[in-house]
């Protein structure tokens, strides 16, 4: 097995007032030739809006876009007609295709939104564009994971545009729990959404993170209540033009 490990301190930051970011991965200002993908795995983004700001429209063109509200709730516009209010506890994806324009803002005036917004390079380039929003039953992730994402909607998840999975899990103190691959050559991205974890002799801390490789099935220990985010994805794109 190996691992590369993104401490929580060691992420690009974003500091514009009515905005908090952390970066995992080189975004906008924040470059950085050691951390510009991995895999498939585009960006990470941890991100905090203050009531009322938020992202103007702007477009993106063949990009799997994920966004997962932590706390608060998303105003999201697009050029395909949708306006819905994403809140904690659900899954927004966008298959961004030949192309598509949208605004994220926070729907509060009061409180802030916290935000993972997620990139996947797609399999296949050039699709029509496509969204999807789905509210996942937070007790179906209890001391297992609970599949979100995945290129088949399996377990009722939402689909992706690529051989990736995405899983939560919440497990409780000095719980373990074990995950497999679903596909033998992809890698795993572990991020620690809330407590710690270890992982053999290493531990995760909240917002830490672990690129891992070659290994098909991950042993974790739960070392206080822990919020989990599992991201599998191809290590190598497998890439081709829409046959449309």
């Amino acid at each position: 097995m190996n691992i590369n490990i993104h401490r929580a301190h060691s992420r690009g930051i974003t500091d514009l007032g009515w905005l908090n970011s952390r970066h995992t991965y080189s975004f906008s200002s924040y470059q950085n030739p050691e951390r510009i993908k991995f895999g498939t795995l585009r960006v990470i983004n941890d991100d905090a809006v203050q009531p009322g700001m938020g992202f103007a429209m702007h477009s993106h063109e063949n990009m799997e876009i994920i966004s997962i509200p932590l706390s608060g709730a998303l105003q999201h516009k697009d050029s395909m007609g949708n306006h819905p209010v994403i809140q904690s506890g659900e899954v927004q994806i966008m298959s961004a295709g030949t192309g598509i324009s949208h605004s994220e803002y926070n729907h509060s005036t009061t409180e802030n939104v916290n935000f993972l917004q997620i990139w996947i390079l797609p399999k296949v380039l050039n699709i029509p564009p496509r969204y999807a929003q789905k509210r996942f039953d937070p007790e179906k992730r209890q001391n297992r994971f609970q599949l979100i994402v995945s290129p088949d909607c399996t377990q009722d998840s939402i689909s992706i545009n690529q051989d990736a999975y995405f899983s939560l899990a919440e497990f409780d103190e000095e719980r373990t729990i074990n995950y497999s691959l679903h596909r033998q050559d992809n890698g795993v991205y572990i991020f620690v959404i809330a407590g710690a974890v270890t992982l053999g002799d290493i531990c995760l801390n909240e917002r830490d993170g672990a690129e891992i490789m070659d290994s098909p099935a991950l042993e974790l220990r739960a070392q206080k209540g822990t919020h989990l985010l599992c991201m599998e994805i191809p290590l190598i794109p497998a890439r081709s033009s829409s046959p449309n």
